[in-house]
């Protein structure tokens, strides 16, 4: 082999085993799979149809917004994830849960992450995260979806 393509090969070897970094850290990084986000318009739909079925909508962030949700507070602070345990407690665990928090974008939230962990370690099959790509305001208010009054 000469050096060319020798060093073709380790280049190529390299670029293999960053895409493998990057595919399985991505994977790690995020305890919810792409199914398990939930479209803020399919939500709004949920809460304003007559259908008896309504999931129980919790909020992981600063302030209960949407309606019907519970807040807990902030899921990055133990206290409150522990609040999220003790008002799941006594669901089943196919209970369809949303979870919501809406102070930023996915990728700075501090709270979506822990929240959505502690619904996996808990062993809730039916969990969803509201996809608040941007923030709560432009995604959910100023489309005006349902809100607490």
């Amino acid at each position: 082999m000469n050096t060319k393509t020798i060093r073709f090969s380790l280049a190529f070897v390299a670029l293999l085993i960053t895409v493998l970094i990057v595919q399985v850290g991505w994977k790690k990084a995020e305890p919810w799979t792409p199914e398990q986000l939930l479209e803020p318009a399919d939500l709004a739909a949920t809460i304003t149809s007559t259908d008896a079925s309504k999931p129980l909508i919790i909020s992981i962030g600063p302030a209960a917004t949407i309606k019907t949700s519970i807040g807990v507070g902030p899921g990055s602070e133990v206290e409150n994830l522990v609040k999220l345990e003790k008002l799941l407690s006594k669901e089943p665990k196919n209970r369809e849960i949303v979870i919501y928090c809406g102070c930023c974008p996915f990728a700075k939230c501090p709270n979506v992450r822990p929240a959505f962990t502690k619904l996996n370690e808990l062993g809730f099959k039916n969990h969803k995260l509201l996809n608040v790509s941007k923030n709560l305001k432009t995604d959910w208010i100023d489309k005006g979806y349902p809100v607490i009054e």
